[in-house]
């Protein structure tokens, strides 16, 4: 199938697709872009990846594009796409960690800038606590969890160039380093726990629905990440 990515780019795990797997497959595409363009070409190429990649895809609340290019019992493949804007902060705003282990690549755009946070008893800034993924009839609901004081205690940058890995117990914030177009791949192991956090600021609604990606978004989004990979030197 054309949204099975090429063996020499990613092969399959001998084992279990551990951390140190997903980093080795986010720097096989960062040192091969041709060999990932060229992936992304025959995608786009083909009328039924492109329906099925749309389908299990969506844009996020906070106005980015979440697309799964590969999807296998053992990772996922899912390209991130914030679009130009005129607005330089857009990004995942609200604190949350994830039920799964992840490495990331920029393969366009200047980069992400991200803040690592965790809770601590006093001092910090307040938060609504949340859980996703803890109701089965709505697993994308956010179920509340009590309130939390967090504290940044890192602020990591990942530029084009860089390799960004993340396990389960991480909690932070992702943000566009610039305005225009910005374009990360993210290889994303099996889930580790049911559940994951998300905090919200005091006053800011819980309802934060995806939005439907439709398969002109895909084409369009997809086009403009492979003509600027293409164009990097």
């Amino acid at each position: 199938m054309i949204d099975t990515p090429p063996s020499t780019l990613i092969a399959s795990p001998a084992g279990e697709a551990d951390l140190p797997w997903l980093r080795a497959v986010a720097h096989r595409i960062q040192d091969t872009p041709g060999t990932f363009l060229s992936w992304l070409e025959e995608i786009l190429e083909d009328d039924e990846a492109v329906r099925a990649a749309a389908k299990r895809s969506y844009w996020h609340p906070n106005g980015f594009a979440k697309m799964v290019l590969h999807a296998s019992a053992d990772f996922r493949i899912r390209l991130h796409v914030w679009p130009e804007s005129a607005e330089p902060s857009r990004g995942e705003s609200n604190p949350h960690s994830h039920r799964w282990e992840f490495a990331s690549t920029i393969i366009a755009g200047e980069g992400l800038s991200m803040a690592e946070f965790r809770e601590i008893t006093e001092g910090g800034k307040v938060h609504n606590r949340y859980r996703y993924g803890a109701d089965p009839a709505n697993p994308a609901a956010l179920l509340a969890d009590g309130e939390a004081r967090l504290e940044v205690v890192k602020t990591p940058n990942a530029r084009r160039g860089d390799v960004y890995s993340c396990d389960t117990e991480i909690v932070h914030t992702v943000r566009p380093i610039e305005a225009g177009l910005t374009a990360t791949v993210v290889i994303q192991g099996p889930h580790r726990t049911s559940t994951t956090v998300v905090y919200c600021e005091p006053g800011e609604t819980d309802d934060q629905p995806n939005g439907e990606l439709t398969e002109t978004d895909f084409r369009t989004l997809v086009g403009a990440v492979a003509k600027a990979v293409a164009s990097c030197p």
